[in-house]
Formats: structure tokens, sequence, C-alpha cells
């Protein structure tokens, strides 16, 4: 009996792993995928990161971190951590930056032309940072994700959305489009453009890229770095880190 009830067990384990999909991220690229944890599923996704501002301006990400859970095949919970150091031409910054907190919506699935959508919206909280990144008011952000499947190794996915600075009432509209290639099973690259359009100030524009590798179904890490289109915007950065699902 004893004999019967671990092979029953084994096989089920083996079952539940096999209908599990491999793990899907909102890193490395601008771009969040439509795709939701899991039911009943933790996922952390954190890296670290260095953007050159300008010649007298740069800034440390060490780390970023944004924390998942799958509620149901429909709803995810998020929480999204970010410590910063800020190296200015006057002064340097380092602290927590405010803590946002939100959800992504699965919206529709995709069929023919109509895209796998899903709605994200965060809600920074003010007080919950350091004393020099504190906001004056709760900043709202969202964005609609969208992704199409143009072949087995070939994807399509881009994003719009706008966000608020805790400070103004001006929003700033975001826009990704990235294309994902599958060079392996567990390597994949993707392009990118991405840029943000203060209400009250010129857009800028960035081109990034960069690779995935997945170790496991619920371990992966990435690589990218980017740089600056438009005069505006930041020299150029590079990034890296891992994501990974319990």
């Amino acid at each position: 009996m004893k004999k019967f009830i671990l092979f029953s067990l084994l096989v089920f384990s083996v079952v539940a792993s096999a209908q599990v999909t491999p793990i899907q991220a909102d890193r490395p690229d601008q771009t969040e995928t439509p795709a939701l944890v899991p039911k009943g599923m933790f996922q952390v996704e954190s890296g670290f990161g260095y953007q050159k501002e300008d010649a007298h301006n740069a800034t440390w990400t060490l780390p970023a971190a944004l924390w998942k859970y799958g509620v149901n095949e429909n709803f995810e919970l998020r929480l999204i951590t970010e410590i910063e150091i800020e190296n200015k031409e006057t002064e340097n910054n380092y602290g927590l930056k405010p803590i946002l907190i939100g959800c992504k919506i699965k919206m529709c699935e995709e069929d023919g032309v109509i895209p796998k959508t899903s709605f994200i919206g965060h809600m920074s909280i003010p007080n919950a940072a350091s004393s020099k990144y504190k906001n004056d008011f709760y900043a709202p952000e969202f964005r609609f994700t969208m992704q199409h499947t143009l072949s087995d190794k070939f994807s399509l996915g881009y994003n719009l959305g706008s966000e608020w600075d805790g400070f103004t009432a001006a929003p700033t509209f975001i826009y990704t489009l990235t294309t994902g290639y599958a060079i392996s099973e567990k390597l994949g690259s993707y392009v990118e453009l991405f840029g943000f359009g203060p209400q009250k100030d010129k857009a800028n524009h960035n081109f990034d890229g960069g690779i995935t590798y997945l170790i496991n179904h619920n371990f992966m890490l990435d690589l990218s770095s980017g740089v600056g289109l438009t005069a505006n915007a930041p020299d150029y950065y590079i990034a890296f880190g891992f994501s990974y699902r319990m």
C-alpha cells in the first residue's frame, strides 16, 4: 500500500510539473508580457542595472524587484520595490523609491488578428520610500500589454499606457514595441523600441535588446542593454537579472 501511495505521488508530481508552462517574465525588456503567473504560484523578477543619463549624471539600481502572485487564471497581484543610487553633478542620493502595489488582469486570449491582451495597473505609496524619494501624492500608472504569435520562433509585443510622477497632475505617456526570437528552447532574444512622452515636454525615444536563458521551467536569467535615440534620452544602460517562480 505504501509503495502504491509513493508511486501515485510520483506520477502526480511529474504530471503537474509537465502541465506548468515555462516561466514568462516582464523583464528584461520594457514591454510587459500579457501572461499571468499561474494560480497559486509566487514569482519574483529582480535585477541590477546601470544607466548613464549624460556626462555628469548616472543611476545604479541595486536592485529592482517585481513580486507577483497568481490569484487565479485571470488576476495577478503585484508589488514593486527598487533601491537606487543616483550620482549627480551636485549631489548623490541613495535609498528606496516609492513602493508600487497593483495587479495584472487578463482581458482576452489571442484570436487571429486580436492579440493576447492584459491590463496592468499600479499605485505608488508616497511615504513608503526613503526621505529623498518620497512623493507628494499617490501616483498611478497603467498600461495595456498586447502580444501576437507570428511563428514558432517569432513574437510581437507592444504596450500603451501612462504614468504620473507623484508631484504634478501631468501624465507621461508610454509606448513600447518589441520583437522576440527563440534561438533555442532555452535561449531567447529580443530587440525593442520604447519611449516616454511627458505632457509638457518633448518625448524621448530609446532602443534596446537582450537575451534570456531558461535554466529550468521556473528559473530564468537575463542580460540587456540599450541606448537613447533622442538628445533628451539617457545615453545608455546595461542590466542583468533573474526571474524565479515557486
